[in-house]
């Protein structure tokens, strides 16, 4: 693996971990649907890096994708 593909990798594994501490610590205003929503979209990025990050696959695209998911089925769920 090429030390530019490595780099590319940690950035996008910081940023999705950024973002779930983000997403987290701002939760105390919200009620529970948006809570979900929130929870859903930062659990969907991490698992759509992730698996994108393991498969080889963009992982930019895979997190949008994973965002999307996770926050429509956390504010659709009750």
């Amino acid at each position: 693996m090429s030390a530019m593909m490595k780099a590319s990798r940690t950035l996008v594994l910081l940023a999705a971990l950024g973002t779930i501490s983000v997403s987290v610590a701002g939760c105390d205003h919200m009620n529970h649907q948006q809570q979900r929503a929130l929870s859903g979209g930062a659990i969907g990025t991490a698992a759509g890096v992730g698996i994108g990050l393991l498969t080889g696959a963009n992982p930019w695209v895979l997190g949008a994708i994973g965002a999307g998911a996770g926050a429509a089925t956390g504010a659709l769920t009750h």
